[in-house]
């Protein structure tokens, strides 16, 4: 991670942190890059601090660091090249070229042509107060969006071009995990050709719970009973791990859900929330009794969502709800502040927790996020789901 001349496992610092005051002092990178990161002595050159681009300066990274009291050298890490800034106070080191500060006098010495940037960053942190947002921006909002989304059909969520994927029932398990794998899809409805329609979709969920399976059973599978295990097969097994059978022990039929091309966005939007699913097929039959269906798309909050901004893209006014921040709403589930509760938990991983423990954490919370937290700097990264199922080999 760190270039020949910089040692992690020397200390330039020499102190620890216990029991000192700590300095919060604020790093500037001007000058451009993908991904910038920031070492120095103040974390005894062993982590790397990500620095966040500045908004409406896209050359221009920052990072705010808690350093204790003292001179200190630091250097950063500009797309895997270890660099320095010449325009900053600077000298020569063990490291090479390095910036430095000195906490006893004042924080790190800032150019001059960057003082407008800062004192816009400043003015912008300082007003951080959460915006008001009234009842009537409320109200008007969500009468635009309720009349579009009742005058709008789910025809409209239909790209001009695309595929759809069907997956049959009794195809096996692993077969189906590298079909979506090559297709690039998380999920897929599923074709019962002795039924002549679709019965059901394969989810994340479905390969997760497979997975936690194969963890705690795995002595007891072969590899010839994997090649073989059918979709249809696991859904049993699924129902019955749910507890969903009747009294003679057999699974109940669960009724697909699905929406019709001339459903309205606001009935596709509901089916979605109120069944607790990620996606519903979009699906079309010409025969009055639903036979000879035919997979049209699938639909998502996401695909709505989308429709939405298209509609309103040049008449945002519309929408003043949607001109706050997302922390002004908010959108999302998010950490609490101190003294308030949440109906809604965070869900958080350490970066050193089990696999397993995710798979868990994921099973029991239906949630379609993680966040890991990163040691004390608590930083957050947060995981699609669909984006982080395994897929056997």
């Amino acid at each position: 991670m760190f270039a020949s001349d910089m040692n992690p496992a020397r200390d330039a610092g020499g102190v620890t942190t216990a029991g000192m005051v700590l300095f919060t002092i604020q790093f500037t990178w001007p000058h451009g890059g993908r991904s910038v990161f920031l070492s120095g002595s103040f974390n005894r050159w062993t982590e790397l601090v990500p620095m966040s681009q500045v908004e409406g300066c896209p050359n221009v990274f920052q990072a705010i660091c808690a350093v204790p009291h003292g001179c200190h050298e630091y250097k950063f890490l500009v797309d895997g090249e270890w660099r320095h800034d010449e325009q900053q106070p600077h000298k020569n080191s063990e490291y090479g070229i390095v910036n430095t500060f000195d906490t006893l006098n004042r924080p790190a010495e800032v150019p001059q042509y960057l003082f407008a940037i800062q004192h816009r960053i400043s003015a912008v942190t300082l007003n951080q107060a959460m915006p008001r947002i009234s009842e009537e921006d409320v109200q008007a909002s969500r009468h635009h969006i309720s009349v579009f989304l009742a005058a709008h059909t789910a025809y409209e969520l239909l790209p001009e071009s695309g595929k759809v994927v069907a997956l049959d029932v009794d195809l096996p398990v692993k077969q189906a995990f590298h079909i979506l794998s090559e297709q690039g899809i998380p999920m897929a409805p599923l074709w019962d050709f002795c039924k002549g329609k679709f019965v059901g979709v394969i989810t994340p969920l479905d390969f997760i719970l497979i997975l936690r399976e194969l963890g705690n059973h795995g002595s007891n599978l072969t590899e010839e009973e994997l090649e073989t295990h059918t979709i249809s097969a696991w859904k049993e097994i699924k129902a019955y791990m749910n507890g969903k059978v009747d009294g003679n022990g057999r699974p109940i039929p669960r009724h697909l859900i699905y929406a019709g091309p001339c459903d309205n966005l606001k009935d596709v939007a509901l089916k979605i929330l109120q069944n607790g699913v990620a996606i519903i097929p979009v699906i079309h039959s010409s025969s009055e009794d639903g036979s000879f269906p035919q997979l049209l798309h699938l639909a998502s909050l996401s695909g709505i969502l989308k429709c939405i901004c298209r509609f309103f893209k040049h008449c945002s006014g519309s929408l003043p709800i949607l001109q706050l921040p997302i922390y002004a709403i908010p959108l999302g589930t998010w950490v609490p502040r101190i003294g308030e509760s949440s109906s809604r938990p965070f869900a958080m991983l350490r970066h050193t927790a089990s696999l397993s423990s995710a798979l868990n954490m994921l099973i029991q919370g239906m949630r379609h996020v993680l966040s890991t937290l990163y040691g004390r700097y608590k930083r957050v990264r947060i995981r699609r789901r669909k984006e982080d199922y395994l897929w056997l080999s």
